[in-house]
């Protein structure tokens, strides 16, 4: 008999505090692997507090939290090295240059030489930019960046807040196709967006976050 897949997030009536406020209050939200799910709502809804428990970076008060088949609420630090978290602060050491903090990103996953200079193909960063420092970078070529480290991570889930911000039309495109090939191959990404069109667009699941919790699906 094959196993029966597992759920790639798991979430019954999750509540997380922030600061002494429930950033959740009695989330439930269920994504198998392969979805690209959109997370929408007004401004402190709790989009962005979703994926950072998704990322294990928020603790659970209550409730059943499960991602990647580990119990959030036993061992977060367990899922950290499986996922991508992109907030939005890049994540990226402004003194190293661009092929090092792609390289220092895949190194924890174990990435080959050619899979970091993959990575920096694909999001436009080969030749002229890589050994330029991060601090010398515009925004949108460090937004750049630290999508190459995310894709050199090798996520099994992608969580992603307003990833498009800082674009131009181009690294747009280049990031929707990634995520869309991230998907095929078997990865499963959430973003938060309120870039309704372009990520809808994107997205197989689109479900409303409002109040610290999950309100409905469409």
């Amino acid at each position: 008999m094959e196993p029966v897949a597992r759920p790639v997030v798991h979430l019954v009536d999750v509540v997380a505090v922030l600061g002494g406020f429930p950033a959740l209050a009695g989330a439930s939200l269920t994504v198998e692997r392969g979805e690209i799910v959109l997370l929408r709502g007004p401004n402190g809804a709790g989009k962005t507090s979703l994926l950072r428990l998704c990322a294990g970076l928020l603790a659970v008060e209550r409730g059943e939290a499960t991602v990647l088949g580990c119990d959030l609420a036993v061992d977060r630090a367990a899922v950290r090295r499986r996922v991508g978290l992109l907030g939005h602060a890049n994540g990226l050491y402004a003194d190293l240059t661009v092929g090092d903090n792609v390289r220092f990103w895949g190194a924890t996953v174990g990435a080959t030489e050619g899979e970091i200079a993959a990575s920096m193909e694909r999001m436009g960063l080969a030749n002229r930019l890589m050994d330029v420092p991060v601090g010398r970078l515009s925004a949108g070529q460090r937004r750049r960046t630290a999508l190459a480290c995310l894709v050199a991570r090798r996520a099994e889930l992608w969580l992603l807040d307003e990833p498009h911000a800082g674009l131009d039309a181009a690294g747009r495109d280049e990031l929707d196709h990634t995520l869309r090939a991230a998907a095929a191959a078997g990865a499963t990404v959430m973003v938060a967006s309120h870039e309704l069109e372009r990520a809808g667009a994107l997205a197989t699941r689109v479900v409303e976050v409002v109040g610290g919790q999950v309100r409905g699906a469409a």
